[in-house]
């Protein structure tokens, strides 16, 4: 999506209250007039945004005649919606909430003390606040919601307890500093990671979550989105989607290799052998290609902005040479070389006829395995030192 400027904000307008809209007429005028009367009741000094998501209904003549300003979005999607209709506030601080009358606009006053009080995002949470009967499908309140939180919650250490309320506040300062990129519905997983990773003040209030007063199916695409969820959360968290499977599966894949080198075992009745040792080996090579990813992608990501600079990554690659990676593949390939042709000779010895197998894989798998992370940490070498010239 292309970066939209930011309105330069008004001193007098604290609160700016922005509105997704996409053919929400039938509650858009509610949710308006509860929004301007709580600033009525409360005495902030506000306004209230819609951005509009090319709506065909008569949402931009509702919203204009219940006092609302209206920002046009010709881009679809959630997350295009809230980045213009935040760049175009005028308020020190946003509230952004869906025009579908599921979240009292009334009742705001939580997220304005705390925001006063100096936190930079203020979420709601449902969980605490009450889901009315009939608000949140069953699939969404005891899976999807749990999961997808309990992943955020695990793979960033983040304090957040609903990550998908769709009510939420933040100062205008602190979202300019997010840098927000998701266009869909992820962009409510995106804030919230990225607040947690640059270290953002965050609180969270109870929200009451109502059913919508809406007679059409709602946007969402429980599957879809909830896919478009995770898969951000995975490519957020190299640690999660490469760096730990990969390091458990060299790990047991050296112990089996290792575990068989002398010769077969028997487990419970169950024979192990060659035909197992040669997949272990497969193992390590795979493992070993995951962490190299995980490197790879952390690094490409702080170099592109997309994650914050991190000191142990500047540590590890302060460490690593070209020169030192060139050194150690060399000896792994060289050994891979030697045990292999090792094995030639052995062959020959029986002028090149019949072999034991399995006395012979036991020297040609882990031959192969040096040979193939030796040649794969030149490789990953040269390729690191590219990603980290920008950087050096």
């Amino acid at each position: 999506m292309t970066a939209t400027a930011a309105v330069p904000r008004n001193e007098s307008i604290e609160v700016s209250i922005v509105m997704p809209c996409l053919n929400e007429a039938e509650t858009l005028a509610t949710c308006i007039r509860k929004a301007r009367s709580f600033f009525e009741r409360s005495g902030v000094a506000g306004e209230v945004l819609v951005a509009d998501n090319g709506s065909t209904d008569d949402s931009r003549a509702i919203a204009v005649a219940n006092g609302a300003r209206v920002v046009e979005v010709a881009e679809k999607g959630y997350g295009s919606a809230l980045q213009r209709g935040i760049a175009a506030a005028r308020g020190r601080f946003v509230i952004m909430g869906d025009a579908d009358d599921s979240y009292d606009f009334q009742s705001l006053d939580a997220f304005v003390e705390k925001l006063r009080d100096g936190f930079e995002l203020v979420m709601g949470n449902r969980f605490q606040g009450g889901i009315r009967p009939g608000a949140m499908p069953r699939l969404h309140r005891y899976f999807g919601n749990p999961v997808l939180t309990g992943v955020g919650r695990l793979f960033f250490h983040s304090p957040v307890g609903d990550f998908h309320c769709g009510l939420r506040a933040f100062s205008k300062d602190a979202y300019e500093r997010l840098q927000m990129r998701t266009t869909g519905m992820e962009f409510a997983s995106e804030m919230v990671v990225k607040a947690t990773i640059i270290g953002l003040k965050i609180a969270e209030v109870p929200v009451t979550l109502s059913p919508d007063g809406r007679s059409r199916p709602p946007h969402l695409r429980s599957w879809r989105d909830g896919w478009r969820h995770l898969r951000f959360l995975l490519l957020y968290s190299p640690r999660w989607l490469f760096l730990y499977p990969g390091a458990l599966m060299m790990l047991a894949g050296f112990a089996v290799v290792m575990w068989l080198l002398p010769g077969p075992r028997v487990v419970g009745g169950i024979g192990f052998d060659v035909q197992t040792m040669l997949y272990a080996g497969i193992a390590i090579v795979i493992g070993f290609q995951a962490v190299v990813f995980a490197i790879f992608t952390k690094i490409f990501a702080i170099n592109s902005g997309l994650l914050p600079a991190d000191e142990r990554v500047d540590r590890m690659v302060g460490h690593v040479t070209l020169e030192g990676g060139l050194l150690v593949g060399a000896i792994l390939t060289l050994f891979g070389l030697g045990a292999s042709l090792f094995a030639v000779g052995v062959w020959g010895q029986v002028s090149f006829g019949g072999l034991n197998p399995s006395q012979m894989l036991r020297l040609i798998v882990p031959a192969l395995v040096a040979l193939m992370l030796g040649c794969q940490i030149i490789l990953s070498s040269f390729f690191l030192s590219v990603l980290m010239l920008k950087r050096r």
